[in-house]
């Protein structure tokens, strides 16, 4: 059976950033995907991920804890949520392989259940790897989205430029109008 459709409002965005976006704000009211395994399921099959992993109990509750402890360090401090997500990547390993195509990497895990987690967390350090500065909160006050800074000049601000921006642009305006 096809997974639900994915109603976040934000998607795509590398594995641990769609992964702290699966809770968002609309109109005011806050919204968790991953309020049951429902939920979960559509996270996974939106990440290529229901084929490997379970949409089960186990797994819902090790991707909430990946999740809480990405937001650690991605809104706390890097120093504060390193713990939290170390805590995580202890649950898995990448293991070297050989291929017909050449060398590769296999992520391996004890507990199966956290593997989306852990997948996560390990996509984390990679983009922190790869540039830091490019993972943003959405500048939006009254938005919890974030995303990867792929803009040529890396000065992206919003979630999406047609939703936040346009708040910001409207509430500009409307000062501006409200002054005159």
């Amino acid at each position: 059976m096809p997974a639900a459709r994915d109603p976040r409002p934000l998607t795509g965005e590398p594995l641990a950033l769609d992964l702290l976006n699966t809770r968002w704000v609309h109109e005011g009211a806050p919204y968790d995907l991953l309020d049951d395994t429902d939920g979960l399921a559509v996270w996974l099959a939106a990440n290529a991920l229901d084929e490997r992993f379970t949409a089960d109990a186990d797994t819902l509750r090790h991707t909430l804890r990946a999740r809480e402890a990405l937001l650690a360090a991605v809104d706390g401090s890097l120093a504060a949520g390193a713990a939290r997500v170390d805590a995580v990547l202890a649950h898995g390993r990448i293991r070297a392989t050989l291929t017909e195509a050449g060398p590769g990497e296999e992520a391996e895990f004890a507990d199966a259940s956290w593997g989306p987690g852990w997948l996560a967390a390990r996509n984390y350090l990679e983009l922190l790897a790869t540039a830091p500065d490019r993972i943003r909160p959405c500048a939006h006050e009254a938005c919890v989205l974030h995303f990867f800074d792929t803009s040529r000049n890396g000065t992206r601000r919003w979630c999406s430029m047609a939703v936040c921006g346009n708040r910001a642009k409207a509430s500009r305006h409307y000062a501006r109008s409200k002054d005159a």
